[in-house]
Order: structure tokens, then sequence, then C-alpha cells
């Protein structure tokens, strides 16, 4: 009997996402079938009608868990402890000093790397 609960759940859940798709897609196709009319009030009704899908989307089953995955994300971002301007400035100074001594390094490797194959090959000097 849950089995069967579940099921109509889901299928009531599909049904209002198709319901809350089939109504967006409806309000863009009026945005520009109502070219004439003010851009202003072609905004605000489309808006109006986005508003109205999402509401219908957050009480279905997958609505509710994006929902809830939203609030939760929102949480943990408040719990982050941000670096200081300092400690920024600092890591990213240590950063393009690094990016500056690989690119030495890489440039040096290269150099020596040809000159060993022109050496081979018998090519320049």
């Amino acid at each position: 009997m849950n089995a069967r609960a579940e099921t109509g759940a889901s299928k009531l859940d599909t049904l209002k996402l198709a319901v809350a798709v089939a109504i967006l897609v409806a309000s863009i196709w009026g945005f520009y079938f109502f070219a004439n009319y003010s851009l202003l009030l072609r905004v605000i009704v489309l808006l109006a009608i986005a508003a109205g899908s999402m509401a219908i989307v957050l009480t279905s089953g997958p609505g509710r868990k994006l929902w809830r995955f939203a609030s939760d994300s929102r949480m943990e971002l408040r719990r982050v402890v941000w670096p200081s301007r300092q400690e920024t400035m600092q890591t990213t100074l240590v950063v393009m000093v690094m990016v500056l001594v690989l690119g030495i390094l890489l440039w040096l490797f290269d150099t020596l790397l040809m000159s060993i194959l022109r050496l081979l090959t018998g090519h320049g000097g």
C-alpha cells in the first residue's frame, strides 16, 4: 500500500511539473506574440506568471527538495569564515610569485631542451 501511495504522489508531482513548464512556455510565447504592447507590461506579466509557475513547482516533491537544498546551502554559506583583505592580498601575491617562478623555470627547461635538440640534430651554432 505504501508503494502505491508513493507512485500516486510521483505521478502528481510529474503532472505539477508538466503544468508549470507548460504555463511558463505559454507565457514566453505570449511575451513575443503580444510584441506590440508595452515592454514593461509584458515583462511584468511574464515575471508574475513565472512566479506562479515557480509556486506550482515548489508544491511538488522535487520542488520541496530543491527549496530545502537552497535553504541548507544558504545556511552553510553563512557558516563560512571568509578570509580578511590582508589574507586575500597575501595569498594572491604568493600565487603570482609562484606563477612567475614556475614560468621562468619552464622557460629555462625549454631553452635547455631546445639547445640539446639543436646539438643532436646539428642545426644552429
